[in-house]
């Protein structure tokens, strides 16, 4: 770690003044600071609690109100307003405060005191117990590892983890500061670490619930939803009416495709909720997913009525594509989106829903507006950088060689089960997913987790992905061809011989496929630039996809894809076939035929008329699939041409590049 900055030494000097009681020169101090840096947090906390010290308690106030205005999730800032409350003899307003410290960070000793003394005190003896109870409990776990849990709940993690694992370096194991390791970790999305700590807690501790639940949330973050099921049901054998337990239940059937089964555990769940618009919003995903349209329609209009501002709700029906807002619905949402207490998150889905709204009204200037709205709100809130994706191609066009696949021609799994379709989402991929899982020996999955998990363990090695490709053995290859096939056996309702990976962004590894699955088809679904990339661009997606929230973005994304294809048809020759969404809406039975030949299928009328073909679809596209093709959608971007320029000349020569050999 490198030296402290002016501002943290201050910070430093300015706390070792307080805790010398040197009160006055602290605020001083502190307050020539705010100065320099009126919005740093400790900054504003060191003054608010040196004025509180001295005396003036309204000062302190107004500076522990700017605070909350900036920094709404400090725990500490709410305990020092509980102590200015205490100091003007102000007992509701107190209890209050601390009560909002400690439901922000329940490991502050020096509130739960305080709130149960006040609660004895305005005669609230059970209030009190409860207060006393978690007292009790937090003087059994260390100093170290309490104060650890209250800098993570205040967003501290890099001092919260020093704590800890020095603690744990003296200590040994202690399940406590493993639990708060593993906290860190899942803030920090490094999730395999946290499910190793979760494992090591659940060893030393088997009885311990809680464990258990963040344990099996951690699965379901890594999308290993059969251990998650596993863990959900021995939760439930415990303690069958925990709602916690019983929403884990549910969420673990949803990934393993258990649609039907996830509805009625959600239903049962409406009964008594406290928030039943999440609920609603859930049911409404799944019924989506297995085609009963109307029925998710009423559900996502029931979220909405239970929150006027649900912008999830009225994205979820926009997102339905065939959907169609009323006057009175376009208005609601207009005057949510502009209302000032509206979250961030809520508005730009209103923002994305608007779009759409608008977009069907043929208003495509305000149409445009809102999309780029939207998108801007979004790209604010999320850390997307376009050179980590551009520097793993230009290492995957160096690593994967015609000599590194020559020297693995007989190495990898034999199994041709799979059949990986690729490219960029809004492409035509769920149209050809369709296709293929209305062939009597092809079974339809969904974008299947398999493989990038597969790609996040090879990175956490010595030599990171997809460099380590070129150390790998050809047993070692043939070993993660058989867990994948091994573990996408859980996806699979059928006994048709050959399934379908639609994750699209296996573009990125084809090369680890065709080592590891060297008979599995590949096959790449491509869309004319600039249609995709807009298409993207109004597409509010529910997890990933970060490239598609600036037209900029999108560009450089999509001319990365290109290169690496470029690269696998070079590398790899034959091994892809390309399908184009523009010749498939053309000729629809000829590439049909085409796509079956590829995959070693015979032609089956089915696949032409895939729209009657029922199965669960989880895409944006899964209203689309259901209907007839249509060619109305091929030139729909034109619409917009006019505020397009900037993702056109950022795409400059993949407009025609795209359908070069």
């Amino acid at each position: 770690m490198g030296s402290p900055s002016r501002v943290e030494s201050e910070v430093i000097r300015v706390r070792g003044l307080i805790e010398a009681q040197r009160f006055a020169e602290a605020r001083t101090a502190a307050e020539a600071l705010l100065v320099a840096v009126p919005e740093n947090r400790d900054v504003l906390y060191a003054c608010a609690h040196a004025q509180r010290r001295q005396g003036d308690i309204r000062s302190a106030l107004r500076t522990l109100a700017r605070l909350e205005s900036l920094h709404p999730r400090f725990s500490r800032g709410f305990q020092e307003r509980g102590f200015c409350h205490v100091a003007l003899k102000q007992a509701p307003e107190a209890i209050e405060a601390f009560q909002r410290a400690v439901s922000i960070s329940p490991a502050l000793p020096v509130s739960w005191n305080m709130l149960e003394g006040l609660y004895r005190m305005t005669g609230r003896p059970d209030e009190a117990a409860r207060a006393a109870a978690q007292v009790a409990r937090l003087r059994e776990v260390p100093p170290e590892v309490v104060t650890g849990y209250t800098l993570f709940s205040d967003g501290e993690l890099t001092r919260a983890e020093e704590l800890a694992r020095a603690f744990l370096l003296k200590h040994g194991h202690h399940v406590e500061a493993m639990r708060l390791l593993a906290r860190i970790a899942v803030a920090r999305d490094i999730h395999a670490d946290a499910q190793v700590l979760f494992e090591g807690i659940l060893e030393l501790a088997p009885g311990d619930q809680p464990a258990r639940l963040e344990y099996a949330q951690v699965l379901l973050k890594r999308q290993l939803y059969l251990e998650a099921e596993r863990q959900a049901e021995t939760l439930l054998a415990a303690e069958p009416g925990d709602r916690n337990y019983r929403t884990l239940h549910a969420l673990t059937q949803v990934g393993l495709g258990k649609h039907r089964q996830a509805i009625e555990l959600y239903r049962a769940l409406l009964t008594d909720a406290q928030q039943p618009a999440e609920l609603h919003l859930s049911i409404a995903h799944l019924l989506k997913t297995v085609g009963e349209t109307e029925a998710a329609v009423g559900e996502y209009r029931a979220a909405a009525a239970q929150r006027h501002d649900y912008g999830d709700a009225y994205w979820s029906l926009a997102n339905l594509k065939t959907y169609r807002f009323t006057e009175e619905e376009i208005g609601r949402m207009v005057g949510a989106e502009a209302a000032p207490g509206t979250s961030t998150e809520d508005r730009y889905h209103l923002c994305f829903a608007l779009g759409k709204g608008f977009e069907d009204r043929q208003a495509y200037e305000q149409s445009f507006e809102y999309y780029l709205r939207g998108n801007s709100l979004k790209r604010a809130s999320i850390d997307y950088r376009p050179e980590l994706m551009e520097r793993n191609t230009e290492l995957q066009i160096e690593v994967c060689t015609p000599a590194l696949f020559e020297r693995h021609r007989t190495s990898g799994a034999p199994a041709a089960d799979p059949i990986f379709v690729v490219g960029l989402p809004r492409a035509g991929s769920t149209l050809i997913e369709q296709i293929l899982a209305s062939h009597s020996l092809v079974e339809g999955t969904y974008e299947l987790p398999d493989v990038p998990r597969l790609v996040a363990e090879l990175h956490g090695r010595d030599a990171q992905y997809p460099q380590i490709l070129a150390s790998l053995s050809g047993e070692e290859l043939r070993a993660l061809g058989d867990r994948y096939l091994s573990g996408t056996r859980a996806y699979r309702m059928t006994e048709r011989p050959r399934f379908i990976d639609k994750m699209p962004n296996n573009f990125r590894n084809i090369g680890l496929i065709h080592l590891m699955l060297p008979n599995a088809k590949i096959i790449d679904v491509r869309r004319e630039p600039m249609a995709c990339c807009f298409a993207n661009f109004k597409q509010l997606f529910a997890e990933g996809q970060l490239f598609t929230y600036g037209l900029e973005d999108i560009a450089r994304y999509y001319r990365t894809y290109l290169e690496l294809m470029t690269h696998w048809e070079a590398v790899l020759p034959g091994r892809v076939l390309r399908v184009h969404y523009e010749d498939v809406v053309q000729d629809l039975e000829g590439n049909v035929r085409r796509v079956l030949e590829f995959c070693g299928l015979e032609f089956e009328p089915a696949c032409v008329a895939f729209h009657r073909t029922e199965r669960s679809v989880r895409t944006a596209s899964s209203e689309q699939v259901r209907r007839p093709i249509y060619r109305e959608g091929l030139e729909h971007w034109r619409h917009y041409e006019r505020w397009l320029g900037p993702l056109r000349e950022a795409l400059g020569d993949a407009l025609a590049r795209y359908r070069q050999s």
